[in-house]
């Protein structure tokens, strides 16, 4: 009843009016209970839904072997090393990791000794966020604490339980990193999210399965509100929640809290990692890891890598990175079918990130000044893709047959110009916004064009995003034909992926 009692302070002109805002900000803002009927209720920032384009950063002791076979996971180095197994597309022998590292550190180098040997010493959080800008993100996610436990923040928690500074201000940097790339980013439009991982590989609570309870009320509970209260960030980024249920814990507690009472309460935002029961069902948005051909009823997130590898993965060359068409052509399929692309970068023990890494971010920024239009705001169009004839490829069908960990970047290549013998093609993605249709076309467009299932008006217009030409079209029995004459060279507005603008669509 607070904000009641500060409206009936106003006088009397204006204290009808601002009576009932107050009651509406109250009842807007409302208490959710810890049960996922309460908590799913909560939207999505309306802003997220329109961002379509973010960054994830992972980024920690790992970075600095940064050593994995190429398609594995290099920020998994030490439960690699330690468990002496090893999973990946290449199908690596278990012991590789653990033999790379006795090779080159000795069998007596602990993983812990790179928390020393992470310095940053080249960590520029401006050059970061600039980078971030011109890379047409419109924000971040970055990763405060991965499953080795170690934190980017100054953090004591980390400390007590691994018996050793383990945190960023301690050891290593002896800076607060977190807080540095906040505020560096909180200098631009882009949005600031962190990463947590709920559960410690080697967390002396979290080995003991009988001290699981301890871990999540002792250490896991306190140290995650710990991080929102004083980063507040826009996004809390959960992982590492496979081992257990969301009971177990505790996270519909924690994100009621979260709703309720942090000080970031009215604005964050949550993904669905909260326990091994929630992934796609529960929490805020959905989140998928290399997947291809997902949709669901609202915005959603597929996350992956540059390469295959999340952390820097020295043994990655220019072929295992994906060219700027495939990074294209995967945003392109992902906001047709009304996802976010949260596209990873790692940077290396230094803080340096890869110019390979910062060259591709550069080149989505330039295409997204052209295309930008096709991409932020939008919503799904009735139909999400344009096939030609023939069998569809399907990513869970492709991950089977070629017995893939991840289907790469490069399976859409598959679904657009460089298709199997006698395979169907997506010839063109489709994205919404009002009464306008944005056409997403992999191949620069040229002579006459079928574009199914549209229905134009006479008001309707056809025009090529970074030019002022117009086309003519007409109506056909399965939709509408455009037609587009031979462009010259300086008349291209851009490479990769072309953008036809149709205005008016019924």
């Amino acid at each position: 009843m607070k904000c009641l009692k500060r409206q009936f302070s106003l006088n009397s002109a204006i204290l009808i009016p601002a009576l009932f805002a107050g009651l509406a900000i109250c009842v807007s803002a409302g208490t959710y209970e810890p049960t996922w009927e309460s908590l799913d209720k909560r939207p999505l920032p309306q802003w997220f839904n329109d961002a379509k384009f973010g960054v994830f950063i992972h980024w920690g002791p790992y970075s600095v072997p940064a050593w994995a076979p190429v398609g594995t996971y290099s920020e998994w180095y030490q439960y690699w090393m330690q468990n002496k197994t090893c999973g990946g597309n290449s199908h690596p022998k278990p012991t590789v990791v653990t033999e790379y590292h006795e090779k080159n550190y000795g069998k007596d180098f602990s993983y812990y000794e790179f928390g020393d040997m992470f310095k940053a010493q080249d960590f520029d959080p401006a050059a970061w966020a600039e980078l971030f800008v011109q890379s047409g993100a419109k924000y971040i996610v970055l990763t405060s604490k991965h499953h080795d436990g170690f934190c980017l923040w100054p953090n004591q928690h980390a400390n007590k339980a691994f018996g050793r500074p383990w945190n960023s201000m301690d050891a290593g940097a002896k800076r607060d990193l977190v807080g540095e790339l906040k505020a560096a980013v909180e200098k631009t439009p882009v949005k600031f999210g962190l990463y947590y991982s709920l559960y410690e590989w080697y967390n002396p609570l979290w080995k003991d399965p009988a001290q699981h309870s301890r871990f999540v009320d002792e250490h896991f509970l306190p140290q995650v509100k710990e991080l929102v209260t004083r980063y507040q960030p826009a996004i809390l980024w959960g992982d590492g929640d496979w081992m257990m249920e969301d009971t177990a814990w505790k996270t519909p507690e924690l994100l009621a809290w979260l709703y309720n009472e942090s000080p970031c309460k009215d604005t964050i935002m949550v993904n669905d990692r909260w326990g091994k029961n929630c992934r796609l069902k529960h929490g805020g948005c959905p989140t998928t890891e290399y997947d291809s051909g997902t949709t669901f009823d609202k915005a959603w997130e597929e996350c992956r890598g540059i390469g295959f590898s999340f952390g820097y993965n020295r043994n990655e060359d220019v072929q295992d990175y994906n060219s700027i068409k495939v990074l294209i052509l995967v945003l392109a399929d992902i906001v047709s079918h009304g996802g976010n692309l949260l596209l990873d970068i790692g940077p290396d023990g230094t803080g340096k990130i890869p110019p390979i890494m910062q060259e591709r971010l550069l080149q989505i920024g330039q295409w997204l000044k052209v295309n930008g239009e096709a991409i932020y705001g939008t919503h799904k169009w009735r139909t999400l893709v344009q096939w030609s004839a023939g069998e569809q490829l399907d990513g869970k069908a492709y991950k089977k047959l070629k017995k893939l960990s991840y289907v790469g970047g490069d399976f859409v290549l598959k679904q657009t110009i460089d298709p199997e013998p006698g395979m169907a093609v997506k010839e063109i993605f489709f994205t919404a916004k009002g009464n306008d249709v944005y056409a997403i076309l992999p191949k620069l467009p040229e002579g006459k064009i079928l574009i199914k299932d549209v229905v134009p008006q006479k008001k309707t217009r056809v025009s090529l995003l970074g030019t002022d030409k117009e086309f003519r079209w007409k109506n056909v029995k399965d939709g509408m034909q455009v037609t587009v004459p031979a462009l010259l060279a300086k008349e291209v507005p851009c490479e990769h992926a072309y953008v036809l603008k149709l205005t008016n669509v019924k």
